[in-house]
Protein backbone atom coordinates (compact mmCIF):
# COMPACT_ATOMS: atom_id res chain seq x y z
CA UNK A 1 0.00 0.00 0.00
CA UNK A 2 1.48 3.46 -1.13
CA UNK A 3 2.55 5.92 2.31
CA UNK A 4 2.55 9.23 0.15
CA UNK A 5 -0.21 9.70 -1.95
CA UNK A 6 -1.58 12.99 -4.01
CA UNK A 7 -5.58 13.64 -4.14
CA UNK A 8 -6.50 15.39 -7.22
CA UNK A 9 -9.41 17.32 -7.17
CA UNK A 10 -10.67 20.79 -8.23
CA UNK A 11 -9.09 21.17 -11.66
CA UNK A 12 -10.81 23.13 -14.53
CA UNK A 13 -14.25 21.52 -14.97
CA UNK A 14 -17.99 22.11 -14.91
CA UNK A 15 -17.68 19.66 -12.01
CA UNK A 16 -14.89 21.98 -9.93
CA UNK A 17 -17.32 22.21 -7.19
CA UNK A 18 -18.17 18.72 -7.15
CA UNK A 19 -14.51 17.55 -7.27
CA UNK A 20 -13.24 19.53 -4.13
CA UNK A 21 -15.82 17.81 -1.59
CA UNK A 22 -15.09 14.74 -3.26
CA UNK A 23 -11.04 15.48 -2.67
CA UNK A 24 -11.97 16.62 0.57
CA UNK A 25 -13.37 13.97 1.93
CA UNK A 26 -11.08 11.30 0.78
CA UNK A 27 -8.39 13.37 1.58
CA UNK A 28 -9.44 13.24 5.27
CA UNK A 29 -9.98 9.60 4.99
CA UNK A 30 -6.32 8.87 4.06
CA UNK A 31 -5.46 10.85 6.45
CA UNK A 32 -6.92 9.56 9.04
CA UNK A 33 -5.63 5.90 7.99
CA UNK A 34 -2.34 7.26 8.70
CA UNK A 35 -0.78 8.19 4.98
CA UNK A 36 1.03 11.24 4.16
CA UNK A 37 -1.12 13.03 1.79
CA UNK A 38 -0.55 15.51 -0.65
CA UNK A 39 -3.48 17.83 -1.49
CA UNK A 40 -3.43 18.88 -5.67
CA UNK A 41 -5.60 20.72 -7.67
CA UNK A 42 -4.21 21.19 -11.40
CA UNK A 43 -6.11 24.12 -11.24
CA UNK A 44 -3.50 25.90 -9.45
CA UNK A 45 -0.66 24.00 -10.64
CA UNK A 46 0.33 21.75 -13.40
CA UNK A 47 0.16 17.92 -13.17
CA UNK A 48 3.66 17.50 -14.19
CA UNK A 49 4.36 19.18 -10.66
CA UNK A 50 3.63 15.98 -9.18
CA UNK A 51 6.94 14.55 -10.50
CA UNK A 52 8.97 16.92 -7.73
CA UNK A 53 6.70 15.77 -5.15
CA UNK A 54 7.83 11.92 -4.50
CA UNK A 55 4.44 10.75 -4.21
CA UNK A 56 3.70 7.09 -4.49
CA UNK A 57 -0.12 6.81 -6.08
CA UNK A 58 -2.27 9.33 -6.96
CA UNK A 59 -6.01 9.55 -5.41
CA UNK A 60 -7.80 10.98 -9.03
CA UNK A 61 -11.31 12.54 -7.26
CA UNK A 62 -11.49 14.76 -10.54
CA UNK A 63 -15.12 14.71 -12.17
CA UNK A 64 -15.81 15.71 -15.52
CA UNK A 65 -12.94 17.44 -18.59
CA UNK A 66 -9.53 17.19 -17.67
CA UNK A 67 -10.08 13.88 -14.91
CA UNK A 68 -12.93 11.59 -15.93
CA UNK A 69 -11.76 11.84 -19.34
CA UNK A 70 -8.10 10.03 -19.68
CA UNK A 71 -6.37 13.42 -19.23
CA UNK A 72 -4.97 13.49 -15.92
CA UNK A 73 -4.30 9.77 -16.21
CA UNK A 74 -2.36 9.95 -19.52
CA UNK A 75 0.07 12.74 -17.55
CA UNK A 76 -0.20 10.40 -14.64
CA UNK A 77 1.20 7.28 -16.81
CA UNK A 78 3.69 9.64 -18.29
CA UNK A 79 5.31 10.37 -15.29
CA UNK A 80 4.95 6.61 -13.70
CA UNK A 81 2.57 7.28 -10.82
CA UNK A 82 0.60 4.65 -10.34
CA UNK A 83 -3.69 5.89 -10.48
CA UNK A 84 -6.39 5.02 -9.03
CA UNK A 85 -9.33 4.22 -11.30
CA UNK A 86 -9.29 3.29 -15.13
CA UNK A 87 -6.90 3.72 -18.11
CA UNK A 88 -6.80 6.46 -20.77
CA UNK A 89 -8.77 4.68 -23.30
CA UNK A 90 -11.51 3.47 -20.85
CA UNK A 91 -11.80 7.09 -19.22
CA UNK A 92 -12.00 8.88 -23.15
CA UNK A 93 -14.73 6.31 -23.82
CA UNK A 94 -17.00 6.09 -20.67
CA UNK A 95 -16.98 10.51 -20.63
CA UNK A 96 -18.24 10.34 -24.40
CA UNK A 97 -21.87 9.02 -24.21
CA UNK A 98 -22.83 8.45 -27.33
CA UNK A 99 -20.02 6.43 -28.42
CA UNK A 100 -20.11 4.45 -25.00
CA UNK A 101 -24.30 3.70 -26.47
CA UNK A 102 -22.50 2.64 -29.83
CA UNK A 103 -20.50 0.48 -28.05
CA UNK A 104 -23.32 -1.04 -25.70
CA UNK A 105 -25.39 -1.41 -28.85
CA UNK A 106 -22.50 -3.03 -30.64
CA UNK A 107 -22.71 -5.50 -28.02
CA UNK A 108 -26.27 -5.98 -27.56
CA UNK A 109 -26.47 -4.66 -24.38
CA UNK A 110 -30.23 -2.44 -23.23
CA UNK A 111 -29.46 1.26 -23.54
CA UNK A 112 -32.15 3.50 -24.67
CA UNK A 113 -32.60 4.76 -28.28
CA UNK A 114 -30.81 8.39 -29.16
CA UNK A 115 -29.50 10.43 -31.94
CA UNK A 116 -26.40 12.43 -31.56
CA UNK A 117 -26.43 15.95 -32.91
CA UNK A 118 -23.56 18.30 -33.58
CA UNK A 119 -23.96 21.46 -32.54
CA UNK A 120 -23.20 22.77 -35.92
CA UNK A 121 -25.58 21.07 -37.64
CA UNK A 122 -28.27 22.74 -35.18
CA UNK A 123 -29.27 25.69 -37.70
CA UNK A 124 -30.38 23.02 -40.01
CA UNK A 125 -31.94 20.29 -37.88
CA UNK A 126 -35.85 19.68 -37.97
CA UNK A 127 -36.41 19.42 -34.15
CA UNK A 128 -40.18 17.93 -35.53
CA UNK A 129 -39.28 15.08 -36.99
CA UNK A 130 -35.83 14.14 -34.74
CA UNK A 131 -38.79 14.82 -31.96
CA UNK A 132 -41.54 12.27 -33.39
CA UNK A 133 -38.81 9.76 -34.45
CA UNK A 134 -37.59 9.65 -30.49
CA UNK A 135 -41.12 8.97 -29.25
CA UNK A 136 -42.21 12.22 -28.78
CA UNK A 137 -40.70 13.00 -25.17
CA UNK A 138 -36.95 13.29 -24.92
CA UNK A 139 -33.66 13.79 -22.54
CA UNK A 140 -31.11 16.17 -24.15
CA UNK A 141 -27.66 15.94 -22.74
CA UNK A 142 -23.92 17.31 -23.87
CA UNK A 143 -22.14 14.43 -24.87
CA UNK A 144 -18.92 15.08 -22.85
CA UNK A 145 -20.38 16.27 -19.42
CA UNK A 146 -21.42 15.07 -15.96
CA UNK A 147 -23.59 15.62 -12.81
CA UNK A 148 -25.99 16.19 -15.17
CA UNK A 149 -25.21 19.40 -16.32
CA UNK A 150 -26.44 21.18 -19.25
CA UNK A 151 -29.39 18.76 -19.40
CA UNK A 152 -32.90 19.34 -20.30
CA UNK A 153 -36.17 17.65 -21.19
CA UNK A 154 -38.21 18.31 -24.19
CA UNK A 155 -41.74 17.66 -25.18
CA UNK A 156 -42.11 19.70 -28.31
CA UNK A 157 -39.75 21.06 -30.68
CA UNK A 158 -39.70 23.88 -29.54
CA UNK A 159 -38.49 22.64 -26.43
CA UNK A 160 -35.95 20.54 -27.87
CA UNK A 161 -34.70 23.76 -29.83
CA UNK A 162 -34.07 25.17 -26.67
CA UNK A 163 -32.70 22.04 -25.01
CA UNK A 164 -30.22 21.70 -28.05
CA UNK A 165 -29.09 25.02 -27.90
CA UNK A 166 -28.34 25.05 -24.18
CA UNK A 167 -26.44 21.55 -24.45
CA UNK A 168 -24.55 22.54 -26.97
CA UNK A 169 -22.78 25.61 -24.65
CA UNK A 170 -21.21 22.33 -23.00
CA UNK A 171 -20.08 20.35 -25.59
CA UNK A 172 -19.72 20.15 -29.60
CA UNK A 173 -22.35 17.03 -29.57
CA UNK A 174 -25.37 16.48 -28.27
CA UNK A 175 -27.42 13.24 -27.44
CA UNK A 176 -30.83 13.38 -27.77
CA UNK A 177 -31.87 10.05 -26.11
CA UNK A 178 -35.39 8.84 -26.16
CA UNK A 179 -37.61 9.05 -22.97
CA UNK A 180 -37.48 6.95 -19.95
CA UNK A 181 -40.31 6.65 -17.78
CA UNK A 182 -39.38 3.90 -15.32
CA UNK A 183 -37.15 4.36 -12.11
CA UNK A 184 -34.13 4.94 -12.29
CA UNK A 185 -31.64 2.85 -10.37
CA UNK A 186 -27.29 2.80 -9.94
CA UNK A 187 -24.79 0.17 -9.13
CA UNK A 188 -21.13 1.12 -8.07
CA UNK A 189 -18.81 -1.18 -8.87
CA UNK A 190 -15.65 -2.07 -6.83
CA UNK A 191 -13.01 -4.28 -7.71
CA UNK A 192 -14.81 -6.04 -10.05
CA UNK A 193 -17.96 -6.78 -7.81
CA UNK A 194 -21.33 -5.34 -7.65
CA UNK A 195 -22.53 -3.09 -5.12
CA UNK A 196 -25.81 -3.10 -3.78
CA UNK A 197 -28.12 -1.05 -6.04
CA UNK A 198 -30.22 2.32 -5.25
CA UNK A 199 -33.08 3.49 -6.29
CA UNK A 200 -33.39 7.45 -7.16
CA UNK A 201 -36.30 9.12 -6.42
CA UNK A 202 -36.80 13.02 -7.19
CA UNK A 203 -39.91 15.55 -7.65
CA UNK A 204 -37.99 17.16 -10.27
CA UNK A 205 -38.45 16.26 -13.54
CA UNK A 206 -35.81 14.30 -13.73
CA UNK A 207 -31.96 13.78 -11.36
CA UNK A 208 -30.94 17.10 -12.90
CA UNK A 209 -27.75 18.71 -10.71
CA UNK A 210 -29.84 20.15 -8.01
CA UNK A 211 -31.54 17.02 -7.23
CA UNK A 212 -27.83 15.24 -6.89
CA UNK A 213 -26.47 18.30 -4.84
CA UNK A 214 -28.30 20.78 -3.64
CA UNK A 215 -32.21 19.09 -2.57
CA UNK A 216 -33.39 17.20 0.42
CA UNK A 217 -36.36 15.79 -1.41
CA UNK A 218 -34.37 13.49 -3.43
CA UNK A 219 -35.08 9.76 -2.16
CA UNK A 220 -32.13 7.13 -2.16
CA UNK A 221 -33.46 3.87 -1.61
CA UNK A 222 -30.78 1.07 -0.83
CA UNK A 223 -31.33 -1.76 -0.82
CA UNK A 224 -33.26 -0.82 -3.81
CA UNK A 225 -36.00 -3.08 -3.01
CA UNK A 226 -35.47 -5.51 -5.48
CA UNK A 227 -36.04 -9.31 -5.47
CA UNK A 228 -32.62 -10.92 -4.97
CA UNK A 229 -33.00 -12.41 -8.91
CA UNK A 230 -33.99 -8.74 -10.19
CA UNK A 231 -30.79 -7.19 -8.14
CA UNK A 232 -27.88 -9.71 -9.06
CA UNK A 233 -29.50 -9.01 -13.06
CA UNK A 234 -28.68 -5.67 -12.70
CA UNK A 235 -25.63 -5.57 -11.01
CA UNK A 236 -24.56 -8.08 -13.50
CA UNK A 237 -26.04 -5.63 -16.12
CA UNK A 238 -24.15 -3.19 -14.70
CA UNK A 239 -20.76 -5.12 -14.58
CA UNK A 240 -20.80 -6.34 -17.63
CA UNK A 241 -21.70 -2.40 -19.11
CA UNK A 242 -18.41 -1.17 -16.75
CA UNK A 243 -15.92 -3.96 -18.34
CA UNK A 244 -17.36 -3.38 -22.16
CA UNK A 245 -15.53 0.01 -21.96
CA UNK A 246 -12.82 -1.24 -20.14
CA UNK A 247 -13.24 0.08 -16.65
CA UNK A 248 -10.73 -0.66 -13.67
CA UNK A 249 -10.65 -0.40 -9.97
CA UNK A 250 -14.02 1.56 -9.17
CA UNK A 251 -16.90 3.14 -11.04
CA UNK A 252 -20.25 3.49 -11.38
CA UNK A 253 -22.98 2.52 -13.86
CA UNK A 254 -26.58 4.60 -14.16
CA UNK A 255 -29.60 2.71 -15.29
CA UNK A 256 -33.32 3.23 -15.93
CA UNK A 257 -36.59 1.33 -16.70
CA UNK A 258 -38.62 1.71 -20.00
CA UNK A 259 -42.15 0.83 -19.96
CA UNK A 260 -42.02 -2.54 -20.18
CA UNK A 261 -39.68 -3.00 -17.07
CA UNK A 262 -36.75 -3.85 -18.79
CA UNK A 263 -33.50 -2.31 -17.40
CA UNK A 264 -31.68 0.38 -20.27
CA UNK A 265 -28.30 1.58 -19.59
CA UNK A 266 -27.87 5.40 -19.66
CA UNK A 267 -24.03 5.82 -18.76
CA UNK A 268 -20.67 4.76 -16.74
CA UNK A 269 -19.12 6.94 -14.69
CA UNK A 270 -15.15 6.26 -14.25
CA UNK A 271 -14.73 8.94 -10.95
CA UNK A 272 -17.80 9.43 -9.42
CA UNK A 273 -18.72 11.48 -6.47
CA UNK A 274 -17.54 11.00 -3.11
CA UNK A 275 -19.18 13.51 -1.25
CA UNK A 276 -21.55 13.40 1.55
CA UNK A 277 -24.62 12.86 -0.91
CA UNK A 278 -22.45 10.60 -3.19
CA UNK A 279 -24.38 6.69 -4.17
CA UNK A 280 -20.46 4.97 -4.27
CA UNK A 281 -20.45 5.52 -0.34
CA UNK A 282 -24.29 4.70 0.16
CA UNK A 283 -23.92 1.77 -1.75
CA UNK A 284 -20.80 0.84 -0.07
CA UNK A 285 -22.29 0.99 3.65
CA UNK A 286 -24.79 -1.23 2.40
CA UNK A 287 -22.01 -3.53 1.31
CA UNK A 288 -20.57 -3.00 5.11
CA UNK A 289 -17.49 -0.67 4.07
CA UNK A 290 -17.05 2.36 6.00
CA UNK A 291 -16.33 5.46 3.67
CA UNK A 292 -12.47 5.04 4.76
CA UNK A 293 -12.48 1.37 4.09
CA UNK A 294 -14.05 1.88 0.56
CA UNK A 295 -11.26 4.63 -0.17
CA UNK A 296 -8.28 2.45 1.17
CA UNK A 297 -9.76 -0.59 -1.50
CA UNK A 298 -9.97 2.18 -4.05
CA UNK A 299 -6.08 3.39 -3.41
CA UNK A 300 -5.33 -0.40 -3.55
CA UNK A 301 -6.60 -1.16 -6.94
CA UNK A 302 -4.01 2.23 -8.00
CA UNK A 303 -0.87 -0.60 -7.46
CA UNK A 304 -3.23 -3.48 -8.57
CA UNK A 305 -3.13 -2.43 -12.14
Amino acid sequence: MPQRVAVLAGGHSAERAVSLRSGQAVFKALQEQGLDVLWFDPAEQPLTQLAEQRVEAAFIALHGRGGEDGEAQAVLNTLGIPFTGSDVLACALAMDKSRTKYLWQGMGLPTAASFTVRAKDLATLDTSALLQRMGGKVMVKPACEGSSIGMAVAESAQELAQALSHAAKFDAEVLVERWLAGPEYTVSILADEALPSIRVHTPNGFYDYQAKYESNTTEYHCPAGLSEAEEQALGALALQAFQAVGGKGWGRVDLMFDEQGHAQLLEVNMVPGMTEKSLVPMAAKQHGLSFSQLVMRILASAVDQ
